[in-house]
């Protein structure tokens, strides 16, 4: 887009950062926490690095800030390109590596495929943004892609090595997703973002989602090094949930539409509890 009408993404990876940092200080206190706690109790040591050391898979609790890189499918690639996701999650591991989560995602970042897609109604024909005053716009509009999902799931955790709580992660999951074209009037000059007025031109719509994840899960006795990497998919059928779309008009029998997401994950995770085991040693 031009000077006049641009997209938010400049910003998009500072946003990012902001979020995953202010999710991992907040763990990261936790964890101090739960580490002063447990220099009180009573303790055995061994070599957890000698090949003869076999981890015991145990139930287990912990929190995670994840952050996410998607490619949009189906009707969200229509309008959008790429986008950031940040977020925190619950899990609940059992004994046997069954795995039960909850998990948040806010996404943003996404521009705009169509470069000229408001030409015509917030700009002209040539892509410039006239404000109230009937001037150029110096600010412009900004316009980026807004999604939320929130998931319930469950999963295994497959060891493939000695280390029984690591391996490798299957998750199913479905929730809720929405998704909208946030579009912000910079000068706050421009009379068709005013208020309520602003809500005909963001096509927010949501529904049912699944959600699939593989990749691995990393644990060690050094709880500060978990962390878990994978690829993820999303599958939504939304329909829009405002009255009104200035581009189509009434929204009540509009039909639901298919998109999908596709990217890769990471996250950093600190158990909250983990229930005591006993270690088992192999002798030759």
């Amino acid at each position: 887009m031009n000077n006049a009408l641009h997209t938010g993404k400049d910003a998009a990876g500072h946003r990012l950062l902001h979020l995953f940092l202010l999710f991992a200080l907040m763990l990261s206190a936790f964890s101090v926490q739960q580490a002063a706690a447990q220099r009180t109790k009573p303790s055995y040591q061994t070599d957890f690095s000698s090949k003869d050391y076999v981890d015991t898979a145990a139930p287990m609790i912990w929190l995670d800030a994840h952050l996410a890189y998607h490619f949009p499918m189906g009707n969200l690639r229509n309008y959008f390109k790429s986008n950031f996701a940040v977020g925190p999650g619950f899990t609940f591991k059992s004994r046997s590596n069954w795995t039960v989560g909850f998990h948040f995602d806010y996404m943003f970042g996404a521009n705009l495929r169509d470069s000229a897609y408001f030409n015509g109604t917030l700009a002209n024909d040539n892509g410039i943004v006239i404000d109230g005053n009937g001037l150029v716009s110096r600010g412009g509009i900004t316009a980026e892609g807004r999604y939320w999902s929130i998931m319930a799931d469950f999963g295994k955790i497959i060891p493939v090595d000695r280390w029984k709580n690591s391996g490798i992660w299957l998750r199913l999951g479905a929730g809720y997703f929405s998704h909208k074209l946030r579009v912000d009037d910079v000068s706050k000059q421009y009379p068709q973002l005013d208020e309520n007025y602003a809500k005909g031109y963001d096509r927010r719509s949501g529904g049912f989602a699944l959600n699939q994840f593989i990749g691995y899960q990393f644990i060690r006795k050094n709880r500060m090094l978990n962390f878990f990497i994978g690829i993820e998919f999303h599958e939504m059928w939304t329909k829009p949930n405002r009255n009104y779309i200035f581009f189509e008009g009434p929204t009540e029998n509009m039909p639901y539409k298919f998109s999908g997401l596709v990217g890769i994950k990471a996250g950093w995770n600190i158990p909250l509890y983990e229930e005591k085991t006993t270690t088992t040693f192999y002798y030759r």
